[in-house]
């Protein structure tokens, strides 16, 4: 279970394992749909694909978007990557069972949270009523869909905040569900993999839900306290400070922490999973706010390159090899923006 605006981890059990996701699959198929076409004409495919989980609308919608069938896994493994899941591959746009088909508990989170951050997503997936196609060229009759989702409104596991998600079976994966909920200012993600039966993943996500929303907080750190995190300690020691010097300023930042924690218990740390990249004469690595071992948000950093020119603040000094004088040594002039939650 994560939190969906700083992508916290509030609770974690066998989060990396590897698993089948089977037709959860579809809220990213869903997800690359919206992104990549014009909504309007792809409204009531959409609606049958998040609603019905209707396998044939997940490939209809595919080759639309993506031209193939490969295509467009390719590019569902490449958005997955974006959102942070490293450790999936994707064989289809509906989540049939296939051994090279696969994520994780958490990845599928990183993906759940894209998806929830998308009002237009958001907006179908959530749809508490049925969803009606009239009489096409093809059919004659309208059809009806209505949400597979038991937490919903009017269904039989109804939970007060549940706000969509989406169910999945096979042999293969058991029974798998991602869910979104809403309480107050906290929006909750819970993604339940290998379920025995049907009715566990239900009542485990609204137990994982009450727990999270009972014993968690929202805080914001203003621009200086984030500055304070940013120390000698977690700082100097890391492989950003052996390419570029410290000069910064930090946007406030919103963190996720239980409720007896204060914000001087936030400690930062570059991000070890985020590789550094280097585009166009800049910079970019990941922080990670951390809450004892747990992070609770997260961001990145990207250092602007500037002139060299001689600095004689601590701690840039360099010794020369012959005395045992010490002099400022070279560096580069920098600055350094935040972009908040980016993962």
């Amino acid at each position: 279970m994560i939190d969906a605006d700083t992508g916290a981890i509030l609770y974690e059990k066998n989060a990396y394992t590897k698993c089948y996701p089977a037709s959860t699959t579809k809220i990213l198929t869903g997800l690359l749909t919206v992104e990549n076409c014009e909504q309007y004409t792809v409204e009531q495919d959409l609606y049958g694909l998040l609603l019905y989980s209707a396998n044939e609308i997940a490939y209809g919608l595919a080759e639309h978007v993506g031209g193939s069938l490969e295509n467009f896994v390719e590019m569902m493994n490449a958005r997955a990557r974006e959102l942070g899941a490293v450790n999936t591959h994707f064989a289809n746009a509906s989540g049939l069972y296939d051994p090279n088909h696969y994520t994780t508990a958490y990845d599928m989170a990183m993906i759940a949270r894209g998806c929830y951050n998308n009002s237009t997503f958001v907006n179908i997936d959530s749809t508490e009523d049925t969803y009606t196609i009239g009489p096409t060229n093809l059919t004659g009759e309208s059809r009806t869909f209505r949400h597979r989702h038991q937490m919903l409104k009017g269904r039989p596991m109804y939970y007060e905040y549940c706000k969509g998600g989406k169910t999945g079976f096979t042999d293969q994966s058991g029974f798998t569900l991602v869910t979104f909920a809403e309480k107050n200012d906290m929006r909750l993600i819970c993604v339940v993999f290998n379920c025995s039966d049907s009715n566990i993943r239900f009542t485990d996500t609204r137990t994982l839900f009450d727990w999270g929303f009972d014993n968690f907080k929202k805080i914001t750190a203003s621009s200086d306290t984030i500055s304070s995190y940013f120390s000698g300690s977690n700082y100097y020691q890391s492989a950003v400070y052996s390419r570029y010097p410290e000069n910064f300023s930090l946007s406030a930042s919103t963190l996720t922490i239980p409720n007896h924690a204060n914000v001087s218990d936030i400690t930062l740390a570059v991000n070890e999973n985020y590789t550094p990249e280097e585009i166009d004469n800049a910079y970019t690595t990941g922080i990670r706010f951390k809450y004892g071992d747990n992070t609770v948000a997260t961001s990145l950093l990207t250092f602007s390159k500037g002139t060299a020119h001689t600095d004689n603040r601590l701690p840039y000094l360099s010794q020369d090899a012959d005395t045992e004088t010490v002099q400022p040594r070279w560096c580069f002039s920098i600055s350094i923006w935040v972009i908040v939650a980016v993962f």
